[in-house]
């Protein structure tokens, strides 16, 4: 069963849905399962493979169903680890596990070193955080030529050097800046402009959520185990190489997961990945003991 809820935070409406009972039948933690800008539609699938556990999913700040009065547009992790924070709380269930994926990732981090005793397992899933890299001069700049291409051509333009940039393998060199713009037709994607200017992957909206550097020092005296996991095809591509240098960072090897950086994802998303593979290392990652 599943049921809507929504949270009246500072600024913002905050949909959320909890599929099976609060408090939990068997006393484990609720699994809260978070990403951005994914919305709690993209964790249907895994949430799917999970039938044994209450698993919440919600919408962030401003994005989905979750609207905001603050006269904002920007992402924040600080701002949606506040909201997470109060969410938890509103679940009225102690501290929760955590899976997060991207720049749900990273706004995981920024929950557990402000509010430390509000997970007690945190699998951060291939966050985008651009300065633990050698080359973070080089991905912002890269990071801008996503944005310019979608502020020129609208969200297919963008799109197309968005994958460029994540695909890229290895660091981001002059032989990456000499290649003409990206075709979004190769890509499969129409080619005209749609006129959008607003998408929070291509625009500046969410530039503090790639920007974030992690409170190493909060992070590592928080009693919450934290696993930083990568899927096994990002390999050293963007987000491949931020998991492992984030891994690095907090003194640990990252944990690899199947498929790709959506490797949770079914076929309705378009981006399938494997994700009954993925849910059953999910599942063997939250069980072990630390």
């Amino acid at each position: 069963m599943t049921t809507t809820h929504t949270l009246h935070a500072p600024g913002a409406a905050i949909a959320y849905n909890v599929r099976g009972p609060l408090p939990t039948h068997d006393g484990r933690p609720p699994l809260l399962m978070i990403g951005q800008p994914m919305t709690a539609g993209g964790f249907d699938t895994l949430a799917s493979h999970f039938p044994d556990r209450t698993v919440v999913t919600y919408d962030p700040r401003g994005l989905g169903r979750s609207t905001r009065s603050d006269g904002r547009v920007d992402n924040t992790p600080t701002d949606q680890a506040s909201d997470l924070h109060a969410l938890i709380d509103a679940l009225g269930a102690g501290p929760v596990e955590m899976f997060a994926s991207s720049g749900g990732a990273v706004t995981a981090l920024a929950l557990v070193a402000a509010h430390p005793g509000d997970v007690t397992t945190l699998v951060a899933h291939e966050p985008p955080l651009i300065p633990v890299l050698p080359d973070a001069d080089a991905a912002e700049r890269a990071r801008i030529g996503v944005r310019d291409a979608y502020a020129a051509g609208g969200r297919s333009a963008g799109m197309a050097a968005f994958m460029a940039m994540t695909s890229w393998r290895g660091e981001l060199t002059d032989e990456y800046f000499a290649q003409p713009a990206p075709d979004p037709a190769a890509f499969g994607m129409p080619t005209e402009d749609d006129g959008s200017r607003d998408d929070p992957l291509l625009s500046e909206r969410s530039w503090a959520i790639s920007s974030y550097r992690p409170d190493v020092d909060a992070l590592l005296a928080a009693p919450t185990r934290i696993v930083i996991a990568v899927g096994e095809e990002s390999d050293v591509t963007f987000t491949g190489r931020t998991s492992r240098a984030t891994a690095d960072l907090l003194g640990q090897r990252a944990t690899v997961f199947p498929s790709h950086h959506g490797g949770f994802l079914g076929p309705e998303s378009g981006y399938p990945g494997q994700p009954e593979a993925f849910a059953r290392r999910l599942r063997d990652v939250l069980d072990e003991q630390p």
